[in-house]
């Protein structure tokens, strides 16, 4: 189901929802997110060129997982 179609569907469940504590637990959900969204900054130039030097070295050293144990490991979340 593409994004679209999900987004139309959860408009429709909201417009048929008759429970009023629970749309105020969704606003409340969309406000905080909005809020938290606002605390974020882009990285600098600096910043990115930095965090690339140090992966470069980790991959450097063989501190890094492979596709297949990433797969592993998140098979149990």
């Amino acid at each position: 189901m593409d994004l679209q179609t999900r987004k139309l569907n959860l408009i429709s469940y909201l417009a048929q929802l008759q429970d009023e504590k629970f749309i105020e637990r969704i606003e409340k959900f969309i406000l905080r997110k909005q809020e938290h969204t606002s605390d974020f900054k882009p990285f600098t130039v600096d910043e990115l060129i930095h965090r690339i030097e140090q992966s470069e070295n980790n991959f450097k050293n063989g501190k890094f997982k492979t596709q297949d144990e990433l797969e592993r490991l998140s098979a149990n979340w």
